[in-house]
């Protein structure tokens, strides 16, 4: 049996609570917990279920308010998105899961919060080496959140008239306070660099000292997430500005099983001795170890079969360290 006393339990007061993000969260885990048992076909065929059910409940609630897309000068500067990742499709470590769940809550009880003068956690910093999952996680609380994903552009953001570039900040900064979504600064430290840096010009200062301000007054409706891969180039002031700060790190060996058999859910992976290949998964990210799983994956079906071994993995996986090194 997949399913543990304890996660049926969970299920069951998921149920009777009527709380259908705890009981599908719950469900995944179980899923998931079957695929690392060497179940991938009960995987899939759960995680098929859940979201078949998923679909059905959400065809009968109002759809998220459709959000035109963005024109004139903001069409050069945003571009929206409705993600389709959720929280619970997400490795992640567990201090990790458990803030992004804080936010989540917080921005469910808004209202709330505000009636007793709060204003819910909304301006994140995301930060952490590449293919770790930052992006995601601005995509995954779009979704949870039903809003749709706004990734604002910062090749046309940083104009080389660097006057222009404030007034496009506040573009996009009006933007949020008129329509709810989750605005993603991805690259930040291209906007965010320390401003004591010598190789820093004035224009640039103050194009930080105006986002600082444009952050100070970001509305609480809406989510405004920075993500970067160099944490340490930004600027002291904008840690104080973020209501949190995640890292996010490379996986560990632990994890790095659970995203490779997250992938290959749909495939019969009975046959791999997974703790035979955690030494290969280190030093790979979240985003390497999906390719590696995929490359596999592709091989065994084109190959004529769904079945994948450990040296398919083990090759795959080689590949991926050799690119790294490239």
């Amino acid at each position: 049996m997949s399913a543990s006393a304890d996660h049926l339990k969970a299920l069951l007061s998921a149920h009777a609570a009527g709380d259908d993000d705890r009981f599908y969260s719950v469900a995944l885990q179980v899923a998931a917990k079957s695929a690392r048992q060497g179940h991938g076909r009960l995987a899939a065929e759960l995680r098929e279920l859940i979201d078949t059910s998923r679909a059905e409940k959400i065809s009968r609630r109002p759809a998220p308010t459709p959000v035109v897309q963005p024109r004139g000068e903001l069409a050069s500067l945003l571009t929206a998105d409705y993600p389709e990742t959720r929280l619970a499709d997400m490795t992640l470590a567990d201090e990790t899961r458990a803030a992004l769940e804080k936010v989540l809550h917080e921005q469910r009880q808004r209202g709330r919060l505000e009636r007793f003068g709060f204003t819910p956690v909304h301006r994140l910093l995301l930060s952490g080496p590449p293919g770790t999952g930052k992006s995601m996680t601005a995509a995954a609380l779009a979704k949870e959140l039903g809003l749709p994903l706004f990734t604002i552009r910062l090749d046309g953001l940083i104009s080389r008239f660097m006057g222009e570039t404030a007034s496009k900040l506040r573009l996009v900064f009006d933007a949020a306070a008129q329509t709810r979504a989750v605005y993603l600064f991805d690259e930040f430290d291209a906007l965010g660099a320390d401003r004591a840096n010598g190789n820093d010009v004035g224009e640039a200062r103050r194009i930080l000292n105006s986002f600082l301000l444009f952050l100070d007054q970001a509305p609480a409706e809406s989510l405004v997430v920075a993500a970067t891969n160099h944490r340490r180039l930004l600027d002291g002031a904008l840690f104080r500005r973020f209501d949190l700060a995640i890292v996010y790190g490379q996986p560990s060996a632990e994890q790095s099983i659970e995203v490779l058999q997250r992938r290959l859910a749909a495939m019969d992976t009975s046959g791999v001795a997974w703790g035979c290949l955690a030494a290969l998964t280190e030093q790979l990210s979240h985003a390497e170890l999906v390719k590696a799983a995929e490359a596999a994956a592709k091989r065994a079906i084109l190959g004529g079969s769904d079945t994948i071994d450990a040296d398919q993995l083990r090759g795959a996986l080689n590949e991926r360290h050799l690119l790294r090194h490239a």
